[in-house]
């Protein structure tokens, strides 16, 4: 098929870049023809809280990428529409993760003539979303012609919400797993005793992510317990302030540490060499980037049963509740037994290697194809 890929890529960070970008590589890999869009700016400095979302080493910059989408500069918008149509494509292939990229989406799709679009579903709406967010996703998805996006509670969403639309999932694959640094080294930079664990929580730290309910619960290990807890991740919404606070007044001490701001690729690496378990302990939420590149690596993961969590997680870890301390603390316990880990990091590699990007790239493809030919004259 001749594709648009419209979407984040190089030098930005963030999950939708380096997915995008996997996606753009799997397509062209399989055959493909794929003109690939990418922004001049990803999001504006007033509505990114962080440090800042450009990160070189974050994704590779892929030959014959174009850097025209502006989502925040209307101005430029027919250019892209312009070099979206004169490809000829059969589809445009886009990702929807948040409603700031909503009036550009929007505006593109009402393109007269334009081909089938497919939206990659991240997420159906932003975390935390109000009304008016949710009426932006509604507006763009309600425009599209297939949803494709990463577990099958998702889905079934997704098919609630926009019956008359086509609708298809693939469980998110890992980019292809880096060798990782020394594990001896890694756990010696980190401090760590031969019998200790290290549980992880890494990436962007926000309140539905739980981590303050991941607290509540390394306190109720007692202080007996071999794990040891390292969140590690960029911090919004003072929340570099008000961990660390209740980590003191659950009186944590040395169980549990926290390293705020961006974790680039090399700094993953090296936690992920470390690491004995990643813990994702969300409220709320649809996916998680994080737990299938763990598992690629072998690492196993706690996580909670929100969005398609559990299904991603599979075989290669354990699931509990949301929000619910007792329950993490409760399988923190019976992880801490090193056969089971062992034996779920091995679970957890051939998990991962099951979810590949050919897989995932030929479901998507099966998905435009039908939309395209219902189109076809």
């Amino acid at each position: 098929m001749r594709l648009v890929v419209l979407g984040p890529g190089h030098p930005f960070r963030g999950g939708i870049a380096v997915t995008t970008t996997a996606l753009v590589e799997g397509l062209a890999a399989a055959g493909h023809e794929v003109l690939y869009l990418t922004p001049v700016r990803q999001y504006p400095r007033w509505l990114y809280p962080g440090d800042g979302d450009v990160d070189p080493e974050a994704c590779p910059r892929l030959e014959g990428a174009v850097r025209i989408l502006d989502p925040f500069g209307p101005v430029r918008w027919p250019a892209v529409s312009e070099r979206a149509g004169a490809f000829g494509a059969d589809a445009w292939i886009f990702p929807y993760w948040t409603w700031a990229w909503a009036p550009f989406w929007t505006w593109l799709l009402r393109r007269p003539g334009r081909p089938p679009a497919v939206a990659v579903v991240h997420n159906p709406a932003d975390h935390g979303a109000g009304p008016l967010r949710r009426i932006a996703a509604t507006a763009v998805l309600g425009r599209a012609d297939a949803l494709f996006t990463h577990g099958r509670a998702l889905a079934d969403g997704l098919r609630r919400l926009h019956p008359d639309t086509p609708v298809a999932h693939h469980l998110l694959p890992a980019p292809e797993p880096r060798p990782l640094p020394d594990r001896e080294a890694a756990r010696a930079a980190l401090g760590l005793a031969p019998d200790q664990r290290l549980a992880l929580c890494v990436g962007l730290i926000r309140r539905y992510k739980g981590v303050d309910v991941l607290l509540d619960a390394v306190a109720r290990l007692g202080g007996g317990s071999p794990w040891r807890l390292l969140v590690a991740g960029e911090a919004w919404d003072g929340l570099d302030r008000e961990l660390p606070e209740l980590a003191g007044r659950l009186g944590l001490g040395e169980n549990v540490r926290f390293r705020f701001g961006w974790v680039p690729e090399g700094g993953l690496d090296r936690l992920l060499a470390a690491a004995d378990l990643v813990v994702l302990p969300y409220r709320s939420g649809s996916q998680s980037a994080v737990a299938p590149l763990a598992m690629a690596h072998g690492v196993p993961v706690l996580a909670t049963d929100v969005g398609g969590l559990a299904e991603m997680v599979g075989g290669g870890g354990a699931v509990v509740p949301p929000g619910d301390p007792g329950a993490l603390a409760a399988a923190l316990r019976e992880l801490a037994d090193g056969e089971r880990l062992r034996t779920l990091a091995v679970r957890a590699r051939a998990v991962a290697s099951e979810r590949t990007w050919p897989r995932y790239c030929e479901a998507l493809v099966a998905l435009a194809g039908s939309v395209a030919g219902a189109k076809t004259p």
